[in-house]
């Protein structure tokens, strides 16, 4: 006979996880109970707020394909979580979030901190249930899993009632998830290889989560084989070798305007794995809604996906690891009516990373491409949202799958947390983030987290001293009236200092070569911020540019 509380962390470890993160709460007080038992083999993280602790769940999950595993309490806990579950369903990333939830002699009576869980992530969450008796706890948690990793993955939500917790049954734990792949149907390979053999300038868009290296490998081999010109779907860059000839640029917010050009002209469009949000398809304009002018072919482990929004020539319902094996083993394709066409792209990628001119003392520009020529090809980078980030995303090649973490659905405050998440998933990597002000300060006291378990991360954030994207949007509807924008910052150096982290503050490019190298050498958690001209609002304008245009 065991308690729920200890079913439940023994059906954890049966699933292979060995670190969680969490805010602890009375209402599943149980569960740490049983953590204790297994505190060598199960990393508990605990961290200084549910978003940050639901971040580093998602962009845990993100990054191993493994499902981040948190642990929030109810009613407030679970508000704050929602967060990372919200940024787990639009970025497609397996996670589990549990939730300590009121007992059954006191539920529907809006007890202390009550919340019906399934009416409040309903819409955000691949599932949501309540277990309700220990004895099932195996069966919901076996679900959870598989739900979590299949098709397109993402987050499940299971409340935890404090009376099951304690409550005991005698069960076994069910074996380990394994992950469902579906495949292409018959024929399927085939009728693609006869829209490329009729193609004059196709293009191939890659995206998406459930992602392997090999499944990278494997797509590269293709592209190489068969010429193609590669792009990546906004926040996924990392899911083809940025430096390599094939490449074209990412495709998302502040697309070069020759790759968006390029694509429009192309007269056959294959996706793969991406979803073709709003951000990958600047607004749903990249391609007309629903039927593409371009052939089109759309591939997408969930048959959900297929059709939603565009309609294809071919749908094709596959794991992104299955297909990828299948069309490296394809025979040969013939490239050369488009490779003139794939080396122009690439040429055009190359003169796009190469930064212009940035107003103020801080060439932010010519920090980013110091650092691409400084760090480790696998540097793991980070970011939250915010402008601040085109300059990583523009100037930064990516090259090895899993080397870019950042919110696809634009959840300001994710800096911070899945830079710590990254580097507790590999700690012999190096690991940059990248904040801006108000980004950071969102989520900044997960600093506290980072020196609690020496989590050595070097944090810059770029400080310009206001809501930089809503204030470009505000110059560029309504000049001259920003309001609500301006921010008053602390001194962030300090700060980190007062965490007991290593913190610089550079004001002049000149400053930050060096300032980067202590930070390396701190063997600390460092931050070094920033401070950028507000005039430098993006990485092809500035404020005043904006506000002039509608003069």
């Amino acid at each position: 006979m065991r308690s729920g509380g200890k079913i439940l962390v023994g059906g954890l470890r049966g699933h292979g996880v060995d670190l969680a993160f969490c805010v602890p709460g009375e209402s599943y007080l149980a569960v740490l109970d049983a953590m204790y038992d297994v505190r060598e083999q199960l990393k508990l993280i605990v961290c200084r707020q549910e978003g940050g602790a639901s971040f580093m769940a998602e962009a845990y999950g993100k990054l191993t394909g493994r499902p981040g595993i948190c642990f929030v309490t109810r009613g407030p806990g679970a508000t704050n979580a929602s967060i990372g579950v919200h940024t787990a369903y639009q970025d497609s990333s397996p996670m589990i979030l549990f939730i300590g939830q009121v007992g059954g002699d006191f539920v529907d009576r809006e007890a202390f901190q009550e919340v019906d869980y399934r009416r409040m992530f309903g819409q955000m969450s691949k599932w949501v249930a309540q277990i309700d008796r220990a004895d099932r706890i195996p069966e919901y948690l076996s679900h959870a899993f598989h739900l979590a990793t299949s098709g397109r993955p993402g987050p499940v939500v299971l409340a935890l009632p404090e009376d099951m917790l304690v409550s005991e049954a005698d069960v076994t734990d069910a074996p380990r998830y394994k992950t469902a792949y579906s495949y292409p149907g018959l024929g399927q390979l085939e009728q693609l290889r006869e829209l490329l053999s009729e193609a004059e300038r196709p293009f191939l868009l890659l995206g998406g989560s459930g992602w392997t290296a090999d499944a990278c490998s494997a797509m590269q081999s293709f592209a190489e084989s068969a010429s193609l010109p590669v792009g990546c779907a906004f926040r996924c860059q990392d899911l083809f070798d940025n430096t390599h000839t094939n490449y074209a640029g990412d495709v998302g917010i502040g697309i070069n305007p020759k790759l968006a050009q390029r694509i429009k002209e192309s007269d056959l469009i294959v996706v793969v794995g991406s979803r073709l949000d709003e951000m990958t398809t600047s607004g749903y304009s990249l391609f007309d809604v629903p039927r593409p002018k371009q052939k089109f072919v759309h591939v997408h482990p969930s048959s959900d996906e297929l059709g939603k929004v565009y309609q294809a020539d071919l749908f094709i319902n596959s794991s992104i690891p299955t297909l990828a094996g299948l069309l490296r083993a394809m025979p040969k394709i013939d490239g050369s009516r488009w490779k003139a066409n794939t080396q122009a792209a690439h040429a055009d990628y190359l003169a796009n990373i190469e930064p212009g001119p940035c107003p103020g003392p801080v060439d932010f520009g010519s920090v980013m491409v110091w650092l691409r020529q400084r760090l480790p090809s696998n540097t793991i980078m980070t970011n939250g949202a915010g402008n601040f980030a085109q300059w990583l995303a523009r100037f930064y090649p990516f090259r090895p799958w899993r080397t870019q973490l950042a919110p696809i659905n634009g959840a300001m405050g994710y800096g911070l947390p899945s830079g710590i998440a990254a580097k507790l998933a590999n700690p012999h990597r190096t690991v940059v983030t990248f904040c801006g002000d108000g980004d950071f300060l969102m989520t900044g006291q997960e600093l506290a987290t980072a020196m609690q378990y020496n989590v050595n991360v070097v944090f810059i954030v770029v400080n310009n001293g206001m809501y930089g994207t809503i204030r470009m949007h505000q110059e560029r509807e309504y000049p001259a009236r920003d309001y609500g924008t301006a921010l008053r910052n602390p001194d962030f150096a300090a700060l980190a200092r007062a965490y007991g982290a290593h913190g610089e503050k550079v004001e002049t490019t000149e400053q930050f070569a060096p300032a980067f190298e202590r930070a390396m050498a701190a063997n600390k958690p460092a931050l070094i911020e920033v401070m950028l001209d507000p005039e430098a609002i993006t990485t092809r304008t500035t404020l005043t540019a904006i506000r002039n245009r509608r003069a």
